[in-house]
């Protein structure tokens, strides 16, 4: 069996133009009728949810800091199956990792999938000095296959004739693109302090597509980028998800415009262990659903719509009953913030869910960011004591006040948490961290959070028929993996 052609597409820094470039080539591949599997390498999650909406399909995450290389792996050809060609956009520079040795680069990753890299080179300013720095690259470390150059930001005609005859002369590398200036990827997608505006946000989709189906048209090779693709011949092994019976438990997941932060895998991993997931609208449902057995509630930009946010106080009160009543919630990041007692933003205090005792305000820049790591230490409704997390943190909020360590269930060894070295708010059957996680990296989670909400489906189930209060329901059927998109 063939493997699915693919290509990384890479910068040699930041800000170079990979997001504009895929965009551009899943945009005008898919109007020509190819099938393209969209992938984000790294922690992203604004990234990959506009590929995911380019490709008009689920953008999944190749994170191998996060989830075990072979797991990547897999997961990569599940993803990737059935699809005309598979496109993995890089992040930073091409051979930027977690250490000085470059692990879990974006070069790691295509040597890894056996990717040709197609690499994106911002020219400002420059001509034959971009061939060294290509050159450089290719040079740089054993096996990574740099296929191709894609140039951006060129000035003109001339500049581009100039550099493109370089490269290919000095690097024998074909140059397969050349984009104008455009200022930067948020000349064409607003952007804000997180980045780039989430497509759920933006009224501004369509026109946004036509311009980057123009783009690619007119200036990319976009047969010879596929020629390149289709270079790779060399299938990976498929996860193959084994479904399990339904414990007939309904998970609630906050789901809109606010908390669009969850990895699909994270979704697809609560279905596969028996849940069946009933998403709330945090902006316009006044309360949850009254069946529910537990609530998921992911990250997102709670700081950007607190009006609307906090102006539904019917469902943060209904949160915070549900949460006194025991319900198992776990949430990340935004949805710590959600739970908070106060979010004070701009000299302005906002009453929040009020779950947790705790004030938090927002800063000018990140508290944390970047991959974090932590060890179970506490009791707390979903882990075990000893489990190591892996995860990452993005966040420009932190604690007022200190909070106690022993409110906390988590000791972090990498990143920033909550402070003072501990993550984990933990109350009754809450918990809420700033740490994001991957289901396939820390694949504890799913099995214990459904169990926790089939335990309490159990007691109120128990309740019931002891006239305590409550409803018997009926269980639910049989459930196979949900889609997430």
């Amino acid at each position: 069996m063939r493997g699915t052609p693919r290509l990384l597409i890479a910068g040699l820094s930041g800000d170079a133009g990979k997001t504009i470039v895929s965009l551009s080539l899943l945009e005008a591949l898919q109007a020509r009728g190819v099938r393209v599997a969209p992938f984000k390498k790294g922690p992203d999650y604004i990234d990959a949810a506009w590929l995911g909406w380019a490709a008009d399909t689920v953008c999944r995450n190749l994170d191998t800091y996060m989830v075990p290389r072979d797991t990547v792996g897999r997961r990569f050809g599940a993803g990737s199956a059935g699809f005309d060609l598979a496109l993995i956009e890089g992040n930073r520079g091409l051979f930027d990792g977690h250490d000085i040795e470059g692990t879990h680069s974006s070069a790691a990753l295509a040597r890894l999938l056996e990717a040709p890299v197609i690499l994106v080179v911002d020219a400002t300013k420059a001509t034959r000095t971009l061939a060294a720095l290509v050159k450089g690259a290719m040079v740089f470390e054993s096996g990574t296959n740099i296929a191709g150059v894609i140039l951006n930001r060129v000035a003109g005609r001339r500049h581009e004739a100039i550099t493109r005859a370089t490269i290919e002369k000095e690097c024998g590398v074909p140059v397969v693109g050349a984009l104008p200036k455009l200022g930067s990827g948020r000349a064409l997608i607003p952007s804000r302090h997180l980045g780039l505006v989430p497509p759920t946000e933006t009224d501004e989709c369509d026109e946004i597509r036509k311009r980057l189906i123009s783009l690619a048209e007119h200036h990319l090779d976009l047969d010879a980028l596929v020629g390149i693709a289709r270079q790779f011949d060399s299938p990976l092994e498929s996860l193959k998800p084994a479904i399990v019976e339904s414990l007939g438990v309904k998970i609630g997941v906050f789901r809109d415009s606010v908390f669009t932060f969850y990895y699909p895998e994270n979704l697809e991993a609560l279905a596969e262990n028996g849940a069946r997931l009933v998403f709330v609208d945090s902006l316009t449902d006044r309360t949850l659903p009254e069946d529910i057995d537990a609530l998921y509630i992911g990250g997102g930009f709670p700081e950007t719509q607190l009006d609307r946010l906090t102006g539904n106080d019917s469902l943060m009160r209904s949160v915070r009953a549900a949460a006194e009543r025991g319900l198992p919630i776990f949430a990340e990041c935004g949805g710590l913030i959600y739970l908070a007692r106060t979010l004070r933003r701009d000299d302005r205090s906002h009453s929040m869910a009020g779950v947790f005792d705790v004030a938090l305000e927002m800063h000018r820049k990140p508290c944390g960011h970047g991959y974090a790591e932590a060890v179970i230490d506490r009791a707390n409704p979903v882990f075990e004591a000893g489990t190591k997390v892996r995860g990452h943190e993005f966040h420009y909020t932190g604690a007022v006040d200190d909070i106690p360590s022993d409110a906390t269930c988590m000791a972090v060894s990498t990143g920033v948490g909550v402070g003072r070295g501990r993550d984990g708010l933990v109350r009754d059957n809450v918990l809420a961290s700033y740490i994001h996680i991957h289901a396939d990296g820390v694949p504890e989670w799913a099995p214990a959070f459904v169990k926790a909400a089939a335990r309490y489906r159990q007691q109120r189930t128990a309740s019931a028929a002891s006239g305590d209060g409550g409803s018997e329901e009926e269980p639910e059927p049989s459930v196979a993996m949900m889609a997430t998109q």
